[in-house]
């Protein structure tokens, strides 16, 4: 299930797009301010933003430029501004589309599904509560700061990231990331899990809390709140 955050201090809009988009399989999380929606973002991770523009405190805008400082999520702006400058400054702080109010139903899901599908295309990238993995560039940073990893620990967390919620064995940690030729004792899984978590811990990511250890099976990337 496809988890979108609804950012819009209308209550009438929140309840208005949920409605909308729940029956169809997705995940809605209605808040009604930017920072409400950044302080989200940095505990949950979610596939899609529905972004207001014209709120108090901090209008989208600016809740769109914070936003894009430390994650990729797709971000579509709903508004009742239609003018050509507004769209274009929507774009260039950041956002992948723009839909003015009032709004077709059917027009604002195509849009979300298009989103979505560019945003599967991008192969290679997994993003994850801050976490951004380039399997293509070999490359994992927090928050746009870069974790220097080993091969090893860096097949762990690609393997990790990309099998949330599923326990590996120690024995199947040796096999996927050694291979099955090579002699290896489960204290090296343990050593290399420590040092992932130390050098996640170390940007500020919290390890604890997601790489999880199964006690007398193996490791396990927790993804549930």
């Amino acid at each position: 299930m496809k988890t979108i955050l609804i950012i819009d201090d209308e209550p009438v809009m929140l309840d208005l797009l949920s409605l909308y988009l729940s029956p169809l399989g997705y995940r809605c999380i209605k808040v009604d301010s930017g920072l409400k929606g950044i302080k989200y973002l940095e505990e949950n991770n979610v596939d899609l933003i529905l972004l207001d523009i014209m709120m108090p405190e901090m209008d989208g805008w600016e809740t769109c430029k914070k936003i894009r400082k430390h994650w990729d999520t797709p971000i579509i702006m709903l508004t009742a501004r239609d003018a050509k400058e507004d769209i274009v400054k929507g774009l260039k702080g950041g956002a992948d589309d723009y839909i003015s109010k009032p709004f077709d139903e059917e027009e604002l899901v195509a849009r979300i599904e298009a989103v979505l599908r560019r945003q599967k295309n991008n192969h290679g990238v997994i993003q994850f509560n801050g976490l951004s993995l380039d399997q293509d560039a070999f490359q994992l940073q927090f928050k746009g700061i870069n974790i220097n990893l080993t091969p090893k620990e860096f097949g762990l967390i690609t393997l990790f990231l990309t099998n949330q919620n599923i326990v590996f064995t120690r024995e199947h940690l040796i096999t996927s990331i050694w291979g099955y030729e090579v002699s290896t004792e489960d204290r090296t899984i343990d050593s290399h899990i420590r040092n992932l978590r130390k050098k996640l811990r170390k940007v500020g990511f919290p390890a604890e809390k997601y790489l999880q250890t199964v006690w007398g099976v193996g490791y396990k990337w927790n993804s549930h709140e």
